[in-house]
């Protein structure tokens, strides 16, 4: 369940943080939420059950090595 919050914020805060996500393609809500998950998680789950770390599991196959992956890289970048 989302619940609305309303809080007071600098606007020139409120500004560059509408403008750091809009360059990551995320709203400033979701911004919020993903910072405050963080903090949630930060003393009661371990690293791997973080917002990001979930959001960027599945990336890779389950067995892929470094190695795998600094192939990638410079097949990718040379």
């Amino acid at each position: 369940m989302k619940t609305k919050l309303t809080v007071r914020v600098n606007d020139q805060l409120i500004q560059s943080a509408k403008r750091y996500a809009r360059r990551r393609g995320i709203s400033l809500s979701r911004l919020i939420e993903n910072y405050l998950s963080t903090l949630a998680f930060e003393q009661d789950e371990p690293l791997g059950q973080t917002p990001i770390l979930q959001r960027l599991s599945g990336i890779l196959p389950e067995d892929a090595s470094i190695e795998d992956q600094h192939k990638h890289w410079e097949e990718k970048y040379g």
